[in-house]
């Protein structure tokens, strides 16, 4: 176990060090959540959504899953140049432990998004965004958990895809109905009832759900714990197939 933490952290900070160097991508990658925000969320003030709520305590919750969506999903696009020119297959014959491999590059990816994800979060509350710091917080917990989850999924299905467009189409294909049925948006209660049953068995919409009533400092009601226990059972899902995936690639 002290070899994988020690190893894990050396992955962890090479990979940080590269992301830090690379300023466009940090900002591509909050792009589309920022013009959800700046453009979509003022279309919401006028509407009704039901408890009180604001458009903001809404859309923001929302955006903030679907950046973990987007970011997660997609980073195994970063590892498939290292896999292409060699770099994986020269680290695994190094006394590297396998799985800190993985688990540094994910650990990278929940520290950007968590921090994409605070940034977001201030640029809502100069919107009008309202909510309660330990709401806010809770969020992130879930930001931060789903992230994990999918990165690791992600960088599994890289090491075991022939080409980054062949990644890309799958990656695609899966996540935009997803996300869309998710209800990152808006409430899918706000749909008709055959959308709101049928996005019943998409589990990101239990996170989202859950980091709404957050936000609005609704802690004890079963909408947290129901999320909370969906999102952790499916990233254990997603971490355990991921690097199983990962390992795969390389025997």
């Amino acid at each position: 176990m002290p070899h994988l933490l020690a190893d894990t952290g050396v992955i962890f900070g090479r990979q940080l060090r590269a992301t830090l160097r690379s300023k466009t991508n940090m900002l591509f990658g909050m792009l589309q959540p920022l013009l959800f925000l700046a453009l979509f969320g003022p279309l919401l003030t006028g509407l009704s959504l039901g408890d009180g709520r604001s458009s903001w305590q809404t859309l923001v919750p929302g955006l903030l899953v679907q950046l973990a969506l987007l970011g997660g999903s997609f980073v195994g696009l970063g590892i498939m140049m290292d896999r292409h020119l060699g770099v994986i297959d020269r680290m695994r014959v190094t006394s590297m432990h396998p799985q800190a491999l993985l688990l540094g590059r994910v650990l990278r990816d929940v520290v950007q998004l968590l921090a994409q994800s605070a940034l977001l979060v201030l640029l809502g509350l100069a919107f009008g965004l309202r909510a309660p710091v330990l709401g806010v917080l809770i969020g992130f917990a879930f930001v931060a958990v789903l992230a994990a989850a999918l990165s690791a999924l992600s960088y599994g299905l890289a090491m075991n895809v022939g080409s980054t467009p062949e990644f890309a189409a799958i990656t695609n294909t899966a996540m935009l109905p997803l996300m869309l049925l998710s209800g990152v948006l808006l409430p899918m209660s706000l749909g008709p009832a055959w959308l709101d049953a049928v996005s019943r068995a998409v589990p990101f919409r239990y996170t989202v759900d859950a980091v709404r009533e957050a936000f609005l400092g609704h802690y004890a009601g079963g909408a947290v714990a129901g999320g909370a226990a969906v999102t952790v059972a499916l990233a254990v899902l997603c971490l355990f197939a991921g690097a199983r995936l990962f390992r795969r690639a390389g025997t």
